[in-house]
């Protein structure tokens, strides 16, 4: 099932009725061909409903419709926001650009009650797949931040087939639980706090409490020379007002250390995770200021094993291609066509 939500619709179904959405930035609808793109539409993504998997997914979709696929996936605590200029951007160019809330986000749904609300690696990866196959997209070149990188170098490493190339800020981010038992030096560890946080129910609790203020930290400590408006960050937290928002993002940190199980249905993919695959699809990693001494990429560039790329961005912090777009969709561009 597809349904397109207005955009009042939208905002009320993501809990931001009291917010004014007053964006510079305007983006086109999904168009038919190249040279009817238009900017003058909306000054928000507009975004669609369908069915894919277990999801009822929530996705802008802009760009002309027979364009290349471009795919976009945000991390936490983020949204399809990060990514309204880079769409914009690429959209001009003849791409068709499509970017889902991932599960726990917007106006993405479970399908079921029954379904567990699960944020382990894997799900969010068959989650794309689901998408892709939901809107008839066969390969597309995948990018993403945060989560959204870890789940881009899945695909890349487990559905090359369906990955025409890969942009993944900070490199090669598919966990292994074995490997996050050990420990890590002092200051490495300090960096963990609010993964220790979350996996106490006090911290449960306070996120659950304090998810703005929560989330606001995390983007002033993670890009602390970026100087976001208010406006800005208030368009992207509506989307943390989803009814799963709190359980997704607390199994995902438990999962991740290995303190809350995930599901069957995903065990034969994380078995092949553990080794940490080679990805052999086109790739152009991002480091930037977030990335501190791995910056380089030396501890991940074996890790990609086809035509590579690895750039370095001063001055920016985590959330790149809110912080960098036009930095962001050269890579893109360069991965789709493997310019390096």
């Amino acid at each position: 099932m597809t349904q397109r939500l207005s955009r009042r619709q939208f905002i009320g179904t993501a809990g931001a009725s009291a917010i004014t959405i007053a964006a510079n930035l305007e983006l086109p609808s999904r168009q038919t061909s190249k040279s009817s793109v238009s900017l003058s539409s909306s000054s928000l993504l507009d975004v669609n409903q369908i069915d894919a998997g277990v999801l009822n997914v929530g996705y802008a979709d802009v760009g002309p419709a027979d364009g290349p696929a471009v795919i976009l996936l945000h991390g936490w605590p983020y949204d399809i926001h990060s990514y309204a200029e880079v769409a914009q951007r690429l959209a001009i160019k003849g791409y068709r650009v499509v970017v889902p809330y991932q599960r726990g986000y917007g106006s993405t749904r479970f399908r079921s009650d029954d379904t567990m609300r699960n944020g382990q690696q894997a799900s969010f990866a068959v989650d794309t797949i689901d998408l892709m196959n939901a809107l008839g997209i066969e390969r597309a070149v995948i990018g993403g931040f945060d989560w959204g990188s870890r789940t881009a170098a899945i695909i890349g490493a487990l559905w090359p087939e369906r990955c025409k190339a890969l942009v993944c800020v900070s490199g090669y981010l598919i966990v292994n639980r074995e490997v996050n038992r050990q420990p890590l030096p002092p200051k490495a560890e300090l960096g963990w706090w609010y993964q220790y946080y979350f996996a106490t129910e006090r911290g449960k609790r306070g996120y659950e409490k304090n998810r703005y203020e929560f989330n606001k930290l995390i983007w002033r400590l993670a890009s602390p020379a970026w100087s976001f408006d208010d406006v800005t960050f208030d368009r992207t937290a509506a989307s943390f007002n989803n009814a799963d928002h709190v359980a997704v993002v607390i199994h995902n940190y438990r999962w991740r250390l290995s303190l809350a199980d995930g599901e069957p249905r995903y065990d034969a993919l994380e078995e092949k995770l553990i080794p940490g695959p080679a990805i052999r699809v086109p790739a152009v990693t991002i480091a930037s200021d977030f990335d501190g001494s791995a910056a380089g990429g030396a501890a991940y560039a074996k890790r990609f094993v086809g035509k590579y790329s690895h750039r370095i961005l001063k001055g920016i912090g985590h959330n790149v291609p809110q912080e960098a777009p036009e930095a962001f969709c050269q890579a893109i561009e360069d991965a789709a066509h493997f310019h390096p």
